[in-house]
Order: structure tokens, then sequence, then C-alpha cells
């Protein structure tokens, strides 16, 4: 790739990671991500394929969201999994105040809690889980950060593991240009580009996993531009 979207900027800010972001724009960010993840983070494509078969190995599971914002991902798994007739407990995890609020004044949904608190505070607890996930997460954190959660999640997950994020691409930046032209009122679109252009190409995230020298990890490409960190027990990291 060159020119435009050559390299990560890594130095662009979501304007919803401001702390003095005006909240109601933020309120109304964290509503429609429901509609823009449903329509192109490819979760029910990845619950199917990749969750599903190993949470059904047993007749209870337990599943870890990372970073779970306003917590329209793991409401939608649960009620996959709720449909499917597994018996699925969910805790979701943000350590940012504001999304822990909007996610717990949301209708409760059963087997799914949501907790304020940091991938390495269930560490310390010694909480296991049966997978671990995270949505747009990766291309937030810094090489430090992005260490730690993979050593996290090799502690907390005792099966599979999947961090899903954005392919940074020109297509990718159209369409979402785009498609979110209509959603006014919240930091959707502006946000969204700027994850794009944090973002990581398959192959930057392949590197990363090489200099990590961590093993069990897979890099797998998803439709809509998406690709994933994938962890399984007993898994050689075969990309």
């Amino acid at each position: 790739m060159s020119g435009f979207l050559a390299r990560r900027d890594t130095g662009a800010v979501e304007e919803m990671d401001r702390p003095d972001c005006d909240p109601v724009r933020l309120e109304n960010t964290y509503r429609q991500f429901g509609l823009v993840n449903a329509v192109v983070s490819g979760w029910r494509h990845t619950y199917v394929r990749l969750l599903r078969p190993h949470l059904s190995a047993a007749p209870s599971c337990s599943l870890l969201d990372v970073g779970s914002g306003g917590g329209d991902v793991p409401r939608a798994l649960a009620r996959w999994a709720r449909r499917d007739g597994l018996d699925l407990d969910i805790t979701a995890i943000d350590p940012d105040e504001r999304a822990h609020a909007f996610a717990v004044a949301q209708p409760q949904v059963p087997g799914l809690t949501f907790r304020r608190a940091f991938s390495s505070e269930l560490v310390a607890e010694g909480r296991t889980f049966d997978a671990v996930i995270s949505n747009h997460l990766l291309h937030h954190l810094s090489p430090g950060e992005f260490s730690g959660l993979l050593r996290d999640t090799e502690q907390l997950s005792t099966g599979i593991a999947v961090h899903s994020d954005i392919v940074r691409h020109r297509v990718a930046y159209g369409l979402f240009s785009a498609g979110t032209l209509p959603l006014r009122g919240s930091f959707i679109r502006t946000d969204g580009l700027t994850s794009i252009r944090r973002s990581y190409t398959t192959a930057e995230l392949r590197a990363c996993l090489e200099e990590e020298h961590s093993t069990g990890w897979s890099v797998r490409s998803f439709p809509l531009f998406h690709h994933s960190l994938v962890h399984q027990r007993g898994s050689n990291g075969d990309a």
C-alpha cells in the first residue's frame, strides 16, 4: 500500500477517547455501535465458525469480552448462545467509567455481567474462561499494551481467544466513510475513520506476532475487511 494509509497513524486520537468529549455525542456513539457492529464487525460469522464449536463442547461455558464498550457485542453473543441452547456465562469488562455506565444502564441480559476492570485484574484474581474475545481493540493499544493483552489472554483463556479488528485498507476507508454519512450526532463516522487509519494491515499484524514470539497464536482473515488474532490451546500458531 502506498500513499494515503501507507502507514499506521498511531498519533491519531479518537474523539470518544478524549476525557472531555461531548457526553451526548458519546452516548449516541455507544447507542449506534449496535447498528454499526451488526453490519460491519462480522461477529455472527466468528461466533458460528470459531466460538460456537468450542462453547458447545461443554454443558456450561464462560466467555470474557475485553474492552466491551457499550456492550452490544456481548449482548449479541448472549442472544445467539441462548437461541442455540448454550448455557453461556459472559463477563464484559471495560476500564472506562463512561462505557461501563452506559452498558449497565441498558436492559439486563441473563448470563451477562459488566465490570469496570482491566484484563490484568482478572488475571490477578485467577479467573479463567472458555473463550476470550475483543472487538476493535487492538488498534487502540500501545506496543506494551499489545504484549500485555496477549499475555493476559494466554492466562485467562482455557480454550479459544479471538481478538478481532479492522484491516487498514483504502476500500474499507471509502466504504465506511460513505456508509456512515447518515449517522448524525455521534462520533461514529469520524472515529471509525480514525480507527481505520490506526489499524494494522494483515501483514503488519503477523509481524507483530513474530516480534512477540508467542506460541499458539495465528492471524486469520475474515470478510468485510476484518482480521483476528486467534489463540487455541494445543495449537502451534500456524497462520
